[in-house]
């Protein structure tokens, strides 16, 4: 079944508790956390404190997307802040292994991302080590981007990738996710569908998360 994995970095921040009730009432399946440092990426959004808060109010899985410079530092903190998945980007971890294996000895699912530019042979090593890869549809940075049509080349090559091996692993796409980008997603081997803006605009948040889901 596609879950759907609404992103708080589109919630409003002034009513965090309020929207996260609106999610487990809505259906969601995860919820999603686009932290970021504003080294690895020019903006600066929340970090472990917020994932400690929102841990109280869900029972939701917690899936947390670390855009930072130095993703190792942060494995501890959001442990103890109450993440069940944990991601890393590919491009700034030199020991990725070391660090996707600390992530699961920990007890919390580990996740390789990749930017829209970054090949999907870059996974492909790391793919014994993680339960999710992450596949960037817009530039990670800010939300409300537009979908980039070609990382659906790179779902269909990670899914064959995956399926080759054998291997029980979530493929999430995030990025300009809505109705539209959600079935091409679906179509080319997506498992996990991050919304921000589609879910959190949407009159009917529940109506909107099935159309996403298909």
């Amino acid at each position: 079944m596609i879950k759907v994995a609404p992103s708080i970095l589109s919630a409003n921040f002034a009513r965090m508790g309020e929207d996260v009730k609106m999610l487990n009432q809505s259906g969601a399946d995860w919820i999603h956390f686009d932290v970021m440092d504003g080294h690895f990426v020019p903006n600066i959004t929340f970090g472990p404190g917020m994932c400690a808060a929102v841990r109280p109010l869900t029972a939701l899985p917690l899936d947390v997307h670390l855009m930072v410079s130095d993703p190792a530092f942060w494995v501890d903190p959001f442990h103890k802040a109450g993440a069940d998945w944990l991601s890393i980007h590919a491009e700034t971890d030199k020991n990725a292994v070391q660090t996707l294996e600390k992530i699961r000895s920990l007890g919390m699912k580990a996740g390789v991302v990749l930017n829209p530019a970054t090949p999907v042979d870059m996974a492909e090593p790391l793919l014994p080590y993680c339960d999710l890869v992450l596949l960037m549809s817009v530039n990670p940075g800010f939300g409300g981007q537009a979908f980039i049509p070609s990382v659906l080349e790179k779902i269909q090559a990670l899914r064959g990738m995956v399926d080759a091996l054998g291997l029980a692993i979530e493929i999430e796409a995030d990025g300009g996710i809505n109705p539209k980008t959600a079935k091409l997603c679906r179509e080319a081997g997506a498992s996990v569908l991050v919304a921000g803006n589609a879910v959190f605009s949407a009159e009917n948040p529940a109506d909107m998360i099935r159309s996403l889901r298909g």
